[in-house]
């Protein structure tokens, strides 16, 4: 799903062409991957197969566009080969994807089915031997991989000029680290039913944040030559507008409709997911709502009518609320440090654009 703009402006993805630049990026780089797969084997083509279709069948594209955006701003000519570096966080962003629904046991992305579903299906109709399921967890697994490792190599083969790659390897290295090690504290604050602020914050900051607009932003600038002040303002920009963004997420998966979310409705209570908008409820709960809370969430057999009721839990003690304010407040900080930062022109009402289609997405 891309965001198609607000009625009055145009999605960032149309200006520049960048959106219809990006597919075709992804798609001459998949193409070149296909044969390399079945030259190896031909049981490899479902592999092709799977990805093209994982990376191409949709997405906001929204780091790439941050990337690209950061980079604009921060002076640099437009290229396809710029378009093509930032175009592999797209692969980053399935390799977390892939990896994310499998450690979430989710059955759908985008309305499809996940992708270690798609290899348990394919393990069942052709009557192999061993268990469906971890046939298609492995597959995921390595998959995953995959995707993660053909990021670095668009990253650096894309034909940017190799000390613009030396300026912002850096950058991309220390984001690939932060959001496994993200993913890794999300688990554990599952595990461990973790329902402090501090840790939804800080998982909402790894996971999400920093990955989704921070880093992109500051990878582009780099990719540009900018001064460490541009580097700094960006920063100031995109962590809480990565934030933001991350509440905007969590909301939208307890209260969103499938149809728009392409996953089932309530996925992240059932997969008990302590976000920020959970921590917040825990934090005024009356001793029957926290009752609630306990036994329901993470509950993978959670009916409508008990996701009903933990909508009402949260709504009742004000924590959704306190999350949009939250996001309000989010969205002001990012708006004031982009005003204060000497983006180029051109590239200033984009990111002011960017920010309004990564934060208010409807419901």
């Amino acid at each position: 799903m891309t965001y198609a703009g607000d009625g009055r402006h145009p999605s960032p993805l149309d200006t520049a062409s960048l959106g219809a630049r990006i597919e075709k990026a992804l798609e001459a780089f998949l193409s070149l991957q296909r044969p390399r797969l079945t030259d190896i084997d031909a049981a490899l083509l479902p592999v092709a197969e799977s990805l093209e279709s994982f990376v191409l069948g949709g997405g906001k594209r929204m780091r790439p566009a941050f990337a690209y955006w950061g980079y604009r701003g921060a002076g640099g000519a437009d290229s396809e080969q710029v378009v093509a570096c930032v175009s592999s966080l797209e692969l980053l962003q399935a390799s977390a994807l892939i990896h994310d629904d499998l450690i979430d046991a989710s059955d759908t992305r985008r309305g499809e089915p996940s992708l270690h579903k798609r290899f348990e299906a394919q393990h069942a109709a052709q009557g192999w031997f061993g268990g469906e399921r971890e046939f298609g967890a492995a597959a995921a697994i390595l998959l995953g991989d995959l995707c993660l490792a053909w990021s670095d190599e668009l990253f650096c083969a894309a034909g940017m000029p190799g000390e613009a790659i030396v300026r912002a390897r850096p950058l991309f290295d220390a984001m690939r680290t932060e959001v496994m090690a993200g993913q890794y504290l999300d688990v554990l604050a599952q595990a461990a039913r973790d329902t402090t602020i501090e840790r939804a914050g800080k998982v909402a900051r790894y996971k999400s944040a920093k990955y989704t607009v921070e880093r992109p932003l500051m990878i582009g600038a780099a990719l540009a030559g900018a001064p460490e002040e541009l580097l700094r303002g960006y920063s100031d920009y995109g962590l809480p507008l990565g934030e933001a963004f991350q509440l905007r997420d969590d909301v939208l998966g307890v209260f969103g409709d499938p149809a728009r979310t392409g996953k089932p409705a309530g996925d992240d209570l059932r997969e008990g997911k302590r976000t920020y908008l959970i921590a917040a409820a825990y934090e005024t709960a009356a001793p029957s709502q926290r009752e609630l809370l306990d036994t329901w969430l993470g509950d993978p057999a959670l009916t409508a009518e008990g996701v009903a009721a933990l909508r009402d839990v949260i709504t009742g003690t004000g924590a959704l609320a306190r999350t949009e304010e939250r996001i309000a407040r989010l969205a002001e900080q990012a708006a004031t440090a982009l005003a204060g930062a000497d983006v180029d022109a051109a590239a200033r009402p984009v990111l002011e654009h960017l920010a309004t289609a990564a934060i208010q997405r409807v419901l």
